[in-house]
């Protein structure tokens, strides 16, 4: 399984952030499979930010969950990220992963990772 991420990689600040991951290897309709976002902004760690599981329900970090919203295109086997007012504390590299069975809100689960795609926001 391979997972590639893309966006813009430099916002300004209000601005809605869209990124596109395409899976390639099998279906994102897998049962069991969970697909994340998850962001690492300078110097810190990895924060989980939600994840739309293969029957297509959704589930958002809480601290997040009011401007977060994760979306799937079954018909090119890709999954979406929109983040709307954006701040410069939103920089950070930005990763799609995949994890199986239910533990998909611990960062530990997820065995396949896309490459990683920096975003900033800065006016």
């Amino acid at each position: 399984v391979q997972l590639q991420e893309w966006g813009p990689g430099l916002l300004k600040p209000s601005q809605t952030l869209s990124l596109t991951c395409a899976v390639y290897g099998g279906p994102i309709t897998t049962e069991y499979y969970y697909w994340s976002w998850i962001r690492q902004p300078p110097g810190k760690g990895l924060e989980w930010m939600g994840v739309i599981g293969y029957e297509g329900s959704t589930y958002y970090s809480p601290s997040l969950k009011s401007h977060t919203s994760i979306s799937r295109d079954t018909s090119k086997n890709q999954f979406s990220l929109q983040l709307s007012s954006v701040t410069p504390i939103d920089t950070a590299v930005y990763y799609c992963a995949r994890a199986v069975g239910t533990s998909w809100a611990n960062i530990s689960a997820y065995g396949y990772w896309g490459q990683g795609t920096q975003v900033t926001v800065s006016s």
